[in-house]
């Protein structure tokens, strides 16, 4: 579930203003009885998980009295987690979801506070909620429930109407003398200035009009690990993050491109920091990939099933297909589950933080950035190309190759598309030019090796149920449309090539 709120500090003496004119066409004002609510946030001792925007609560009375609450990249909305469960232990599957925040340290109580909520509902005709105003009048409890302090506030959350209406209830609260407008949660409020500090996880920053190599480097281990652990929870959770696009895989993209980065980066990074870190990540990455690659096949096999809609596939004979997909998947996430629950893991998670906070650099990476980089990118870009000492590349392709040729120019331009999206924000248009081109090329190479997979895939598992005719047949259909896309890619592959290879993309990498 994801939540939106806005939160305004107001004084003791302040008046809720009518609510009506912020309402649309036909909606009203609805308001409750008033509610007492007794939450317990827990943390560790360095409030680890307020100071990276992280709750976690038990609330007295609700169904579902337990709740972590996690930041998305949208001030103000984040992902909410309730559970029911005992009061006596925090559930284990809650820790689990806020593993990259805790780390390992213990979670016990830090703050409790009780809540005098009075809540307005605005309904439309039907009844329907469309947003919430809540009044809360907060205080702080000591050990033995005795009060030790508090504030006010009003909430306003987002239900089943418009962020307009949001928009409009803001300034309604303003002009009535209401404060903020932002989001601070209560335990944050109720902690204090240590619950508001600098969180472990160092998040990118702006860089500077002309940075050092090491300022370069530093901001792609934050972004990428950043990435990483910010997809952890939804991986946990198996939720989506857009329209066509997982958890699971942008987990994935994290460690293949630290690892890219760490690689072409290689000369200003210490190798004994370094190696260990690329090996970790790739045994992540490992774990990761039979659950982003079943994913990759089940909508691929839709997909390939009905793109011709005058001759479509036996759909029973598909659902089959899937079911089978389903069962991969279901396995290939419970070894996920099994990874992100190891001490390896957590100690992963110690190093990228570790890693974020301070990247361990050589002396060369004090020079300035457009002095160095041009040279580190230069040698994926060789060797995709073909123009290495190694032979291989774009230049030694066969058209009519084997698929697995085609599959090592792909990671060689995944190497080389990752080495200059690293530095085209620093290098500037060119790289900007070529960044993009390669990202055309990458996605053929990657339409290439999808297909070719597909094809293995729906033929192993027809051969594995050789009774099953309608699926045989099924199969055949969908692994000579594979194929035919694997022809499409090949020959669209060389004007791809040609653009990304024009002499005002590459010229800076001479």
């Amino acid at each position: 579930m994801v939540e939106e709120e806005r939160k305004f500090a107001v004084e003791p003496e302040w008046l809720l203003p009518d609510l009506a004119p912020a309402a649309p066409d036909g909606a009203s004002v609805r308001a409750l009885p008033p509610v007492t609510l007794v939450a317990t946030y827990f943390d560790t001792v360095d409030l680890r998980l307020a100071r990276a925007g992280v709750s976690l609560r038990h609330r007295q009375g609700d169904e579902l009295p337990w709740t972590v609450k996690l930041p998305t990249d949208s001030p103000g909305v984040r992902h909410e987690i309730s559970r029911a469960g005992p009061t006596d232990a925090v559930l284990a599957d809650l820790v689990d979801l806020v593993t990259v925040h805790h780390r390992g340290a213990p979670l016990a109580p830090v703050v409790v506070v009780r809540t005098v909520r009075h809540n307005h509902e605005i309904v439309d005709r039907a009844g329907d909620v469309l947003a919430e105003v809540a009044d809360d009048h907060v205080t702080l409890l000591d050990a033995d429930g005795a009060g030790t302090g508090g504030f006010r506030e009003v909430e306003v959350e987002r239900k089943g109407g418009d962020a307009g209406l949001l928009d409009r209830l803001t300034d309604l609260l303003r002009d009535a003398g209401a404060r903020g407008g932002d989001f601070t949660p209560k335990h944050v409020r109720a902690l204090g200035r240590h619950a508001a500090a600098e969180p472990d996880l160092v998040a990118p920053a702006e860089l500077p009009a002309r940075p050092t190599a090491a300022a370069v480097v530093t901001e792609a281990v934050r972004r990428e690990a950043g990435r990483l652990l910010a997809h952890d929870p939804l991986v946990r959770l198996r939720a989506p993050v857009g329209d066509d696009d997982t958890a699971v895989h942008q987990m994935r993209v994290a460690c293949r491109r630290l690892r890219s980065d760490l690689k072409t980066f290689g000369p200003l990074v210490r190798p004994a920091w370094a190696r260990p870190l690329r090996a970790e990540l790739k045994w992540l990455a490992d774990a990761l990939g039979a659950a982003r690659d079943a994913e990759v096949l089940r909508d691929r096999l839709r997909h390939t099933a009905t793109s011709d809609p005058v001759s479509p596939v036996d759909p029973a004979a598909v659902d089959r297909l899937d079911a089978v997909l389903a069962g991969w998947q279901e396995e290939a996430l419970a070894a996920v589950d099994e990874a992100l629950r190891s001490p390896r893991y957590l100690a992963l998670v110690d190093a990228l933080v570790l890693a974020a906070r301070a990247p361990r650099l050589t002396p060369h990476a004090e020079a300035p950035a457009h002095r160095v980089l041009p040279r580190l990118v230069a040698r994926p870009w060789r060797r995709l190309a073909g123009t290495a000492k190694k032979p291989g590349g774009v230049a030694g392709l066969d058209p009519a190759g084997p698929d697995e040729q085609w599959h090592t120019v792909r990671k060689q331009g995944k190497q080389a598309r990752s080495a200059v999206t690293a530095v085209a924000p620093v290098l500037g248009g060119d790289a900007k030019k070529l960044a993009r081109a390669l990202a055309k090329v990458q996605n053929l190479l990657g339409e290439h090796q999808d297909a070719a997979v597909a094809a293995q895939t729906w033929r192993a598992v027809a051969e594995e149920r050789p009774t099953d005719h309608e699926l045989a047949v099924a199969a055949g259909r969908l692994l000579e449309r594979e194929r035919a896309a694997v022809r499409r890619a090949r020959a669209d592959f060389p004007y791809a090539w040609r653009r990304a290879t024009r002499r005002r993309r590459t010229r800076w990498l001479a």
